[in-house]
């Protein structure tokens, strides 16, 4: 018999604890793996800017745009799209915060749970010209290249999973993501777990880690994001920049004087960067919890 006090310490241990919610004990970490394919690309740069994707750099959600290719392909019902196409629009009202990301990631990781692999991963290639008309923000556009030039490393930071975030990534001309990753089970399919869940404290880890392996100082680095869920993020940096924030961000960053941004000036990717070629390079595998969020957003609603 199990004595309640083992039960209350192990409840108390961040390994244990991250363990039962993810079904993986490390999941609130970049692994081994990830981190050699970081150091891989390091380019001698001190500085790097990190840029949330959702609300800072794109004007909507980039996983949701995906329920309609979902749906044509069968995997999500009718009913199910137009929860989320009405979620979405909660989602730029009032944002999201932490009970709406955990109860959407726990519905995500349940509905996705069998769904094949590489069945994903062909569904977002085929689909890209199609799912990249949501809008960027020019200000972000123009942040991005002034850091370029500064010399500075670029990142994206999503808790969308990789296999979204990095075909966006690629249209925006940046290479580098921190992004959710879903366990893969021997037959290829999704297994219900999570490799890594990039979101609320677990970012921050990931860029204390990504900065130890590229030589980065954290002192100098900038990071860009609308949420208070970012709060971690934003305070693991020397430079943060709030954009767009909710109203307990804003809050925040006013009481820790931080520089706001609000930015309105929303351009069509496609016709903002031309020339560069739809992705081709492999797309990570592992569907995020963010891609049915308007589910669990409207299961919240409807119990309020």
């Amino acid at each position: 018999m199990t004595d309640p006090g083992d039960e209350a310490q192990q409840a108390d241990d961040p390994i244990t604890a991250t363990g039962q919610r993810y079904a993986r004990p490390d999941a609130d970490r970049l692994s081994a793996a990830a981190l050699e394919r970081v150091e891989r690309g390091r380019t001698g740069a001190v500085e790097a800017a990190f840029f949330d994707l959702d609300k800072t750099v794109i004007a909507r959600s980039s996983t949701l745009v995906m329920g309609r290719t979902f749906f044509r392909d069968g995997l999500l019902s009718s009913t199910m799209v137009l929860k989320t196409l009405y979620a979405q629009v909660v989602y730029q009202l009032v944002g999201a915060d932490h009970e709406r990301m955990e109860q959407a990631r726990h519905a995500a990781l349940e509905l996705t749970r069998g769904w094949e692999a590489d069945r994903i991963r062909r569904l977002v290639r085929e689909t890209m010209h199609e799912t990249i008309a949501p809008l960027a923000y020019q200000e972000a556009l123009d942040l991005i290249a002034a850091h370029r030039r500064e010399g500075r490393d670029v990142w994206i930071v999503s808790s969308s999973g990789e296999e979204i975030v990095e075909p966006f990534s690629e249209y925006l001309g940046v290479r580098d993501v921190i992004a959710t990753r879903s366990g893969i089970d021997a037959a290829g399919r999704y297994d219900g777990t999570l490799e890594f869940y990039a979101y609320g404290a677990a970012k921050a880890t990931a860029l204390h880690q990504i900065a130890e392996v590229r030589g980065y100082d954290l002192a100098r680095c900038y990071a860009y994001s609308d949420s208070i869920t970012d709060l971690p993020l934003l305070s693991a940096v020397g430079r943060p920049v709030v954009v767009n924030p909710d109203r307990e961000l804003r809050a925040a960053a006013v009481a820790m004087g931080w520089e706001v941004r609000d930015f309105h000036n929303p351009v069509r990717l496609r016709d903002r960067l031309p020339d560069v070629p739809s992705p081709t390079g492999q797309v990570v595998a592992g569907l995020t919890a963010a891609a049915v969020v308007g589910l669990l957003v409207h299961r919240l609603l409807d119990r309020r």
